[in-house]
């Protein structure tokens, strides 16, 4: 087991790793528009992030944005053998499309492993499914997952374990999410909970 404050520290070092990412992107979005009041961190205009993807599901299906004009997109980045970030956001976007009611069938769930090495095709599709039926599993192989990852500016990581199977990724702890017409509009930090999905999402597709 883990001594806890090691990984105490590791996650606020990511955290304020993604903070001061996104606050110096945000530097250079418009200020003074009227936009909706997001709760989480508003990209709208930003020019730093990637604005599209082209990545293969379980089948070897290829999806980017423009697949999935007219709904909102959340864009999340996690592992199947994560022991705690990963399943509690995939829980919170569950409990999230619920709580939308009928506009869930306007918000399209996309999580993208970055483990690709243990998260076969089987595992994965089993993990993200047991989530929600409606959510789709995207799994690149190493170059797509590194190309993906540099446009989205997302940091990721093995840390070694034991054995050679017995590891950790380190991995940003945030979802990307674009609105109907495929438009990067938010950086979503995990752990904030259900209702600020709800609120955002709402916003989005209203």
């Amino acid at each position: 087991m883990r001594p806890v404050s090691k990984l105490s520290t590791m996650r606020a070092a990511r955290a304020l790793l993604a903070a001061c990412l996104i606050g110096s992107a945000l530097c250079t979005a418009g200020c003074g528009k009227s936009e909706p009041a997001f709760q989480n961190l508003d990209l709208t205009g930003n020019k730093q992030f990637g604005t599209d993807f082209t990545l293969p599901d379980t089948n070897g299906k290829m999806h980017s944005i423009a697949d999935y004009k007219g709904k909102a997109v959340v864009l999340f980045f996690g592992y199947t053998h994560c022991p705690d970030v990963c399943p509690t956001t995939m829980a919170e976007l569950t409990q999230a499309m619920q709580q939308l009611g009928p506009d869930a069938q306007r918000v399209q769930v996309l999580f993208v492993t970055v483990d690709p090495a243990r998260d076969t095709p089987q595992v994965l599709s089993q993990y993200v499914h047991a989530f929600s039926p409606s959510f789709v599993a995207l799994r690149p192989d190493d170059a797509q997952l590194a190309k993906v990852a540099k446009d989205f500016r997302v940091y990721y990581a093995k840390v070694p374990g034991k054995t050679p199977d017995d590891y950790t990724m380190n991995h940003t702890a945030a979802s990307y999410v674009f609105d109907p017409s495929g438009q990067l509009r938010l950086f979503a930090r995990d752990g904030q909970g259900v209702q600020r999905w709800v609120h955002d999402l709402k916003l989005l597709v209203d």
